[in-house]
């Protein structure tokens, strides 16, 4: 497991990449599982490598849903 940590690369833990991005720490796990976030898991937690939290921060995403779908009325 250590081989795939890139020393080189500065990281941050779940909450601190949370907590700069704004985002909840089930969402950086789910982020980094789906690997559109780089970094690693150590044991059970996971940590994020810095510049790419900050790249997929700068990267523009869609709003998720404002609410329910409602139905058109039509006539």
């Amino acid at each position: 497991m250590l081989k795939d940590i890139d020393v080189n690369r500065e990281y941050l833990s779940t909450p601190q990449a949370a907590e700069r991005a704004d985002l909840s720490k089930v969402h950086i796990a789910r982020l980094l599982r789906e690997k559109k976030l780089e970094g690693f898991q150590f044991g059970r937690e996971w940590f994020v490598y810095t510049d790419s939290l900050e790249k997929y921060l700068a990267t523009p995403r869609k709003t998720g849903p404002k609410g329910p779908i409602k139905k058109k009325l039509t006539d």
